[in-house]
């Protein structure tokens, strides 16, 4: 059995590539997405990005932000190695518009702005409000463990060498 540490270690990579995945996936097609909520709209990247690609021991990060910035940048860091280390996303599903970050280290999600909910007129409104906001969050966790979940599914197979890496690298250079 690994240790903690030593797994962690071995395997923090995953989710960075998974964040550049999904930023491929964003750009170049979005049936993945649709499978995960059938109530999909759109999914965007929002207003920042950051990549990390590092070589020989030395860390090189590109930090993209503001509202839209051009990705070119990003695409060329890839295109040379680096993987997204964080995502900022803009998440659209029937009437509801979420907006979130996701950390590739962790995949932890934060700076979560969930759509509006119904006003608390009374004592009784508290606890519905509560649970729609419990509801919401459920909704974007869902949606980012089916996606990660279906990531490991891909880059488990045997087309991610031959076929996914190829593709991504070939988009990457298509700036």
């Amino acid at each position: 059995m690994l240790d903690i540490a030593i797994a962690y270690n071995r395997y923090k990579f995953l989710g960075n590539e998974f964040l550049t995945w999904l930023w491929f996936i964003i750009e170049t097609g979005t049936e993945n997405l649709r499978r995960e909520d059938a109530d999909f709209v759109s999914m965007a990247v929002g207003n920042r990005m950051v990549l990390e690609n590092t070589r020989n021991n030395t860390k090189e990060t590109v930090t993209i932000k503001g509202d839209n910035a051009g990705l070119e940048e990003g695409r060329l860091a890839v295109k040379k190695g680096a993987l997204v280390a964080e995502l900022h996303l803009s998440y659209k599903t029937g009437a509801q518009h979420f907006e979130f970050s996701l950390k590739g280290e962790s995949l932890n999600i934060s700076s979560l702005k969930l759509p509006e909910t119904g006003p608390i007129e009374t004592a009784e409104d508290l606890e519905g409000v509560v649970l729609e906001k419990i509801y919401l969050i459920e909704k974007v966790v869902v949606l980012v463990n089916g996606l990660f979940s279906r990531f490991v599914h891909l880059r488990l197979s045997d087309t991610w060498d031959s076929q996914t890496k190829a593709h991504i690298h070939k988009w990457a250079g298509a700036i």
